[in-house]
C-alpha cells in the first residue's frame, strides 16, 4: 500500500507519473494519490492582481484566495489528473478533503490566514474506493471544524505534503512518496543524502539545513514513520521515477526509523 504526493511542477510534457501509477494499479497495487498545484495557484492569483506569499514553507491564505485556491485544486487540477489517468487505463475518482468532512482542521496559524491543521482524519471514503479498485486523487483542502465559531464548516487550505503525511499514518501504508522537482534532501554542502533516519532527519530541520519547501515535506515523512512507512523523496522529473523509486533504484532519499530499518 503506497501514498503518492505529486507536485504540479513534476508533471511536465515527458513525465510518466500517471502512468506509473496506472501500471501500478494494474498490478495490485493499492495507491492513494495527493496532488499539489502551486505553481498553477500562484499564476492564478497574479492574473487577479494578488501576490503569493509564504511563510515558512507555506502558502498565506487571505479569503480572497481561498476562493482561488478551492477552485484551482479540488476543480481545475483535481479535475485534469483524474481526466488524464482514465485516458491511460487508470480506475481513478477525484475527491478532497472536505468531502464527507475526511479532513477536519483547526486554523494551523493566524499568520498563514485560511489554512488547516489536521486535527481529525476519516480514511473510510479512501478504503472504500481503494477496495473497490479505483485510486483516490486528493486535493488538499480540508474543512474547519463544527466549534460554532465564524470558521466553522468553511473550506481550508492544507500544505499537500502535510496530507499525504497524515494519510499515510492513519492508512498505515508500506510505502510513502513524494515526487519533487529536487533530486533530494540536501546536506549543508549541497549534496543528495541518500538515506536518513528519523534523529537525523529531526536534525536538519531543527539546525535550518532544511528550508522552505523542504521544511513540510520531512515533517510529513515523520508522520509517515508513526504509522509504519518508508518516506522517500525523489525528483520526479525523471522517467519512470517512481517505478524506480519503489524497486529499490531511487536516487533521491530515503527515510526510515533508523538506519538499520527496511528499505
Amino acid at each position: 500500500s503506497i501514498v503518492v504526493k505529486i507536485g504540479g511542477s513534476t508533471l511536465g510534457s515527458h513525465d510518466t507519473t500517471l502512468l506509473d501509477l496506472v501500471k501500478l494499479q494494474q498490478e495490485g497495487e493499492e495507491v492513494v494519490v495527493v496532488h499539489g498545484g502551486g505553481n498553477v495557484i500562484s499564476r492564478w492569483m497574479q492574473r487577479q492582481g494578488i501576490p503569493p506569499r509564504f511563510v515558512g514553507g507555506l502558502r498565506v491564505t487571505d479569503a480572497e484566495s481561498l476562493e482561488i485556491v478551492v477552485a484551482v485544486l479540488g476543480g481545475l487540477i483535481n479535475k485534469e489528473l483524474v481526466s488524464l489517468m482514465e485516458q491511460l487505463g487508470g480506475r481513478c475518482i477525484g475527491l478532497s478533503g472536505i468531502d464527507s468532512c475526511m479532513l477536519t482542521c483547526g486554523i494551523a496559524n493566524p499568520e498563514l490566514g485560511y489554512v488547516g491543521e489536521i486535527q481529525s482524519v476519516d480514511t473510510g471514503p479512501i478504503r472504500a474506493l481503494v477496495d473497490s479498485g479505483y485510486i483516490p486523487m486528493i486535493a488538499p483542502l480540508g474543512v474547519h471544524r463544527f466549534d460554532g465559531s465564524d470558521n466553522a464548516g468553511k473550506p481550508l487550505n492544507i500544505n499537500g505534503d502535510t496530507v499525504a503525511g497524515e494519510l499515510a499514518r492513519e492508512l498505515q501504508v508500506d510505502r510513502l512518496v513524494f515526487l519533487t522537482d529536487v533530486a533530494g534532501v540536501m546536506d549543508g554542502g549541497g549534496r543528495v543524502i541518500s538515506r536518513l533516519d528519523q534523529r537525523r532527519a529531526n536534525m536538519l530541520l531543527n539546525s535550518g539545513v532544511a528550508g522552505g519547501g523542504m521544511i513540510p515535506k520531512l515533517q510529513a515523512c515523520l508522520r509517515g514513520l508513526e504509522g509504519g512507512a518508508v518516506a522517500d523523496i525523489i525528483d520526479g522529473r525523471h522517467p519512470n521515477a517512481l517505478l524506480d523509486c519503489l524497486q529499490g533504484r531511487s536516487t533521491g532519499t530515503t527515510i526510515t526509523t533508523s538506519l538499520n530499518s527496511r528499505s
